[in-house]
């Protein structure tokens, strides 16, 4: 080393690249040239002199010469006569009760308001004090001693049994009080106006947020688990219960469970075959505390404690896992005291009851707050097995899409319904795409409807169908866009208890037919038309006006059962003429020919006004544009993706009147359909332009491949 250090000095020119050891070295030399030691010792080596020590002592000398302290006027010293006493040579005994008394006043001491009053009080007495002879001034202070000991608050280890027994059950009564306010608290929130033409409008709610609410229940819940503990453990008082609660049931497993599930999964198998659904998750505590230790984000005990109370209210279940927390009793009373608000059996069913009362509304709150998580999703493709959908040979494939974003396009693997994938959080879904790549001997495919399930939070959305793809049937399509309704928890429960096929099922379920043919034409006349189109457009107003917290999904009011689309559906359908017996015309054939018409006007310059110049071009450019698209969308899905376009640039009312007047409407349609009625028309039209006052925003699945 010392080798080295010699070499490092001699290859050494610049300073600037000089190593830091030969930077100490040469300080030090240069020191030692300052100071003129000829050998350097440690001490030596070190020494300078102080030139400064003479100013410092003539600054000590002038303060202590003119010392600032006020001396206080002999008195007599707060103490009874012979206190002061000692012996020589020991050291006296020291006085608690004057130790105790601070001085009467120090000006450097920060003292509340009530403790100025107590000061100023005790300088009054005191000057009363001195007008009093010894005898009288000895026994007042005496009484003034054991009154303030008498009042002062008492120390918990001092305090009888029966005082702690009363303040430990009014501490618990606070606890149980203050969770049924925030119960109704959250719950009077999530309702919004229904709750308020319930008779809640006096709870004032108003710029509370529900994360802020659902923040203080976990506050409160933190608090509840940390009364009473034998010995706290971690930051959080509720992770650790759960923590010892899993490592419990993971030390002693039982068999009578785990056969239990089998068969329960063996009886839903064996109704899957009879009608096709998925498996219901596992109601499992234990489960839902893996789902947030394997999300790597949340770091922190209370972290993960907030997260699980989320994802339980989600899952409408944290009063139900709480409950089975607590059935572990030996384990409470393992980690427990007696007096523990947990121990207390009937605050603790109250407790429960409270928050049982979650499970009226839904929440949200783990979806929304945790979006970069990877969440998995199950699939779940029912096909119609009366007209041969397991002789499909094509590859189909999926998109799912929701309000966080959508996945990529999955592959399906041929001959397989259900799959698992893992991708980030989609929040709540809304869509599904589904299609093929019409390969095979067989490229025909009849799907009756798509499940897709959350398997953390349980939600299962159902997307209906009871349309073919592939060409040559149908209209043609070899991909549809699918728009799906959250199932709630009964709707379920039916589902796998039922029997019947889906199409007797829910109404929801039964197949849309919008070819018109002379066997299938719509029974509905003009008024029933009429007021579903005012149900469809009342349904958007109405989503509009609510807060942006209540409103739901504007994809299903425009695209859904009873939607914007399938009222204008039945207005185009009315009256239809089918030119052939045996071929199906589709509303889109009428809207090209309409196109073609207003085209060749356009190039022929005799449009009769300019707005209607202006309109005939928006609507040519539009269907050109929706022909042009890549996607295999059939007439149908056309149709539909028009009348989202035209509610979002507010163009509809203008293509209606347009429509109206167009000669190919009388060819196309007979003399009672609507579309003929002036009057009718014109109804429809005021109806239609209430949507010029809303922003509408289409969802990205609904018009992707359309740039215009």
């Amino acid at each position: 080393m010392f080798a080295s250090f010699i070499d490092n000095k001699i290859m050494c020119h610049d300073g600037e690249d000089k190593d830091p050891i030969l930077r100490v070295f040469d300080f030090r030399v240069d020191k030692i040239r300052l100071l003129n030691v000829r050998t350097p010792t440690l001490r030596t080596s070190m020494y300078q002199k102080c030139n400064t020590i003479d100013e410092a002592e003539k600054a000590i000398e002038l303060r202590l010469a003119k010392i600032d302290h006020t001396a206080v006027l002999p008195h007599l010293l707060d103490m009874k006569i012979g206190q002061g006493k000692y012996e020589p040579g020991f050291f006296p005994k020291l006085q608690s009760d004057v130790l105790s008394t601070g001085p009467a006043s120090n000006k450097w001491t920060k003292r509340n308001a009530p403790a100025q009053w107590r000061r100023k009080d005790r300088q009054k007495q005191h000057t009363e004090h001195l007008r009093l002879d010894n005898d009288q001034r000895e026994k007042y202070i005496q009484e003034a001693r054991n009154l303030g000991s008498t009042i002062r608050q008492p120390k918990l280890s001092n305090l009888s049994p029966s005082v702690i027994a009363q303040t430990n059950w009014k501490f618990v009564e606070g606890l149980l009080k203050e969770c049924r306010n925030k119960t109704k608290r959250m719950l009077v929130e999530k309702m919004g106006r229904e709750a308020v033409e319930l008779g809640h409008g006096e709870v004032n709610i108003t710029g509370v947020e529900e994360n802020t609410l659902i923040a203080s229940l976990c506050d409160l819940l933190e608090r509840i688990w940390s009364h009473g503990l034998q010995v706290k453990q971690g930051k959080s008082a509720l992770w650790s219960h759960l923590l010892h609660y899993q490592e419990n049931r993971q030390r002693k497993p039982t068999s009578g469970s785990f056969s239990t599930s089998g068969i329960l999964l063996d009886a839903e198998r064996r109704k899957s075959d009879a009608n096709p659904g998925m498996s219901p998750l596992r109601v499992s505590l234990i489960q839902d505390m893996r789902h947030i230790q394997n999300i790597s984000e949340i770091k922190t005990d209370v972290g993960k404690a907030r997260a699980w109370v989320r994802l339980s209210m989600e899952k409408k279940l944290l009063s139900r896992h709480l409950k089975h927390l607590l059935s572990d009793y030996e384990l409470t009373k393992k980690l427990y005291k007696r007096y523990a608000f947990l121990r207390c059996d009937d605050e603790k069913e109250q407790f429960l009851y409270h928050l049982l009362s979650f499970n009226a509304v839904d929440y949200f709150c783990f979806t929304n707050v945790f979006t970069t998580i990877l969440i998995p999703y199950h699939i779940l493709i029912v096909p119609s097995k009366k007209l041969g959908g397991s002789m499909f040979t094509a590859n189909p494939w999926i998109c799912i899409s929701g309000e966080l974003g959508e996945t990529v396009i999955l592959q399906i693997p041929r001959n397989m319904l259900e799959m698992t994938f893992e991708c980030q959080n989609l929040g709540k879904l809304t869509t599904v795409q589904i299609g093929h790549d019409n390969s095979g001997l067989y490229a025909k495919w009849l799907v009756e409807y798509v499940m897709v399930r959350n398997e953390v939070t349980g939600h299962t959305y159902k997307f209906p169908c009871g349309r073919w793809l592939g060409k040559g049937v149908d209209d043609g399509s070899l991909e549809r866009i699918l728009v799906g309704e959250l199932l709630t928890s009964h709707t379920e429960v039916d589902e796998r208890q039922s029997r019947t096929p889906p199409l007797q099922q829910s109404p929801s379920m039964i197949r849309r037919f919008v070819t018109i043919s002379p066997n299938n034409k719509p029974k509905l006349n003009t008024g029933q038309i009429q007021e579903s189109i005012g149900e469809a457009v009342n349904g958007i107003v109405k989503h509009f006006h609510k807060p942006e917290k209540e409103r739901g999904s504007l994809t299903l009011l425009l695209c859904g059962e009873g939607g914007l689309v399938s009222a204008l559906e039945q207005v185009f359908q009315h009256g239809f003429k089918s030119p052939r017996l045996f071929k199906n015309v589709f509303i889109w054939d009428f809207l090209e020919k309409a196109q073609g018409f207003y085209e060749a006007l356009d190039q022929n310059e005799l449009v009769p006004e300019e707005n209607w110049q202006k309109r005939a071009r928006s609507f040519c450019r539009f269907v050109t544009a929706i022909n042009n698209t890549p996607r295999n969308i059939g007439k149908d899905g056309k149709f539909q993706m028009l009348v989202c376009l035209g509610a979002r640039n507010h163009l509809l009312h203008h293509w209606i009147a347009l429509l109206a007047d167009c000669p190919i409407t009388a060819q196309m349609y007979e003399d009672t359909a609507l579309i003929k009625d002036h009057t009718l028309v014109n109804s429809l039209i005021r109806v239609l332009q209430t949507l010029q006052e809303f922003n509408i925003t289409l969802e990205a699945s609904l018009v992707k491949g359309i740039d215009i």
